[in-house]
């Protein structure tokens, strides 16, 4: 007998009774239906299926700032535009725009207008022309608003339904087993109508946490969700949303409760007639990051957040060692869901990711080359009061300047490298601009601003910029062509679809290697990456090339021979060998 097909309303019921068991769920199932799908908002009859069909080797994207691109006389969000027809297009097809709100810290994660476009940006229109010729992803910056936002006005003066949107704590609370990624007192005290009130502050105190025990914060979000998709959102990346649900005595971090509501989320956007993704952003230790994919029914996409901290010490170390044994762990993403791999973002570099993969001794050459190179290091507090790396805060391509041994003349192709594994890897490729500009590290941007991430956030005056990419011996220049290059040719390979076949090659550790099948197994690529400053030659036997085959290498045109033929890799130097290039 064929399975009766559970209504939506059933279906949200379900996860509402988990997340609010005190409460009636139908009666809030039909609020979250309204919420998400206002006014007869057109709907699927069925939840779109898990499948491969959300995305394709031909998704990449550029994950930059609203006014990463300035000249003092248009529109960011207008500048942006225009830089991405003119530079992006057939490079990348989406684009990560960060916070694009009225804000009042944290470059835009401390929104205090979650229905407005900074007008310093631009407004809504702008936000859509982008949409309309590249996939978009938004932000919905849900743990937290800003301190100066209306929300958290309305709280202190005790209106409601802002009266009870914001999470109260006492101080005489054992708080000890809080998880949280800064220094900085977690409770702040502020007045109110009410008399004082202690407020959660996960981030800082200007980022007030909100209290999801609260279905009127969920429905409120599911609003937002809405507003975003009808203005051409087709990714919305939940930031930070481990931290949603707080129970005072835990960690606080990953509670069923807060996987529940993703659940929800997930649930929502597959009865959409949208194709929208769900990107969960949760910088954490490998095991605890995966959990977001759930069973199929959290998280579309997650972010490979172990990735950036492994590449970094593959490449100033001259070899893939715990590169390789991290990946060789890893397990395919389940059907319907896929990694998004980056090394560099708008963040510094996460070091929790790395727990239990790099070991303390190979962490800290890491942090001290960092240094070495004008980078700078970001603390968390821990729960014995002592404190440990969270970030390290540089670009990535400043990053690439020099190794264990010191700088040397292998930069631009040291960065080259790291990129190109970015992009071979299962999954979808992510860019921040600042990588594919080659943007130096802004210590200026840290002096005036008293902020370390800020050596990652240059503001690029559009006129100098283009000078710059005008010019092509410079730095920016050369870079921005040659990852240019690479994903034109990526976006046609089939063995490059984001879930397509991987399997880690066990070779020399100055080599990275994967080999990626398509879905179709019709081609297959062997993408080869030497992470050393050494000449290393390869045997195609230890490829397992077929022979009879006639392999090239997408890179560079060359044909391989597989018998008799060895494989030499120059330092730095990436091969993309494959039967059947597209």
């Amino acid at each position: 007998m064929t399975k009766p097909v559970t209504s939506l309303s059933q279906r949200v019921s379900e996860f509402l009774a988990q997340i609010y068991p005190e409460m009636n769920a139908d009666i809030l199932a039909s609020q979250v239906i309204e919420a998400f799908f206002p006014e007869e908002t057109p709907r699927r009859k069925r939840p779109r299926a898990p499948g491969n069909n959300l995305w394709s080797e031909k998704d990449a994207l550029l994950i930059t700032y609203g006014n990463s691109i300035v000249d003092g006389t248009h529109k960011p969000l207008d500048l942006l535009h225009d830089f991405l027809l003119e530079y992006m297009q057939g490079v990348v097809n989406g684009v990560h725009i960060l916070p694009f709100f009225p804000f009042t810290s944290d470059d835009g994660f401390a929104v205090t207008d979650y229905r407005a476009v900074n007008p310093a940006l631009g407004d809504w229109p702008d936000i859509n022309r982008i949409g309309a010729d590249f996939l978009l992803m938004s932000d919905l910056v849900l743990n937290h608003v800003s301190s100066q936002g209306a929300w958290f006005n309305a709280y202190r003066q005790g209106h409601a339904p802002y009266d009870r949107f914001f999470f109260e704590a006492d101080p005489a609370d054992d708080l000890s087993m809080v998880v949280r990624p800064r220094t900085t007192p977690l409770l702040q005290e502020v007045e109110t109508s009410n008399g004082p009130r202690h407020v959660w502050c996960t981030f800082s105190h200007d980022q007030i946490d909100l209290d999801f025990r609260n279905p009127e914060v969920l429905l409120e979000f599911l609003r937002i969700m809405r507003l975003h998709v009808d203005n051409g959102v087709r990714i919305i990346r939940l930031d930070a949303v481990a931290f949603i649900w707080k129970v005072v005595g835990s960690p606080s971090i990953h509670l069923t409760e807060t996987h529940a509501i993703v659940r929800l989320m997930r649930l929502l956007c597959d009865f959409a007639q949208e194709p929208i993704i769900l990107l969960t952003e949760t910088n954490v230790p490998n095991a605890e990051n995966l959990s977001y994919f759930g069973n199929r029914n959290e998280a579309h996409a997650v972010y490979n957040f172990t990735l950036p901290p492994l590449l970094l010490h593959a490449m100033m170390s001259g070899s893939a060692e715990y590169l390789h044994r991290w990946q060789r762990g890893m397990p395919p993403a389940q059907l319907g869901c896929a990694y998004l791999n980056f090394s560099a973002s708008h963040d510094g570099i996460g070091m929790r990711p790395a727990e239990g993969v790099l070991p303390e001794e190979e962490k800290a050459r890491v942090i001290q080359t960092v240094r070495d190179l004008g980078g700078l290091v970001s603390m968390r507090a821990l729960p014995d009061g002592g404190e440990s790396p969270y970030e390290l805060n540089i670009t990535f391509f400043e990053a690439m300047g020099g190794t264990f041994k010191g700088r040397d003349d292998y930069h631009i192709a040291r960065f080259i490298c790291s990129q190109t594994i970015v992009m071979s890897l299962e999954g979808i490729p992510a860019f921040y601009i600042h990588s594919m500009l080659a943007t130096q590290n802004d210590h200026d941007q840290v002096a005036r601003r008293g902020m370390n991430r800020a050596i990652n956030r240059h503001n690029w005056e559009y006129p100098a910029l283009k000078a710059k990419l005008d010019d092509p011996d410079s730095q920016h220049a050369l870079v921005l062509s040659a990852l240019s290059a690479r994903l034109r040719a990526r976006s046609r390979q089939i063995a490059f679809h984001p879930n397509a076949t991987q399997f880690t090659l066990s070779l020399d550790p100055r080599i990275f290697g994967v080999w990626r099948q398509s879905l179709d197994r019709a081609q297959s690529i062997f993408a080869l990456h030497n992470v050393s400053d050494e000449r290393v030659v390869i045997q195609p036997h230890e490829i397992n090339l077929i022979e009879g085959a006639d392999w090239v290498d997408v890179l560079s045109g060359e044909h391989i021979r597989v018998e008799g033929g060895d494989i030499p890799m120059a330092p730095y130097q990436c091969r993309w060998i494959t039967n059947r290039a597209g």
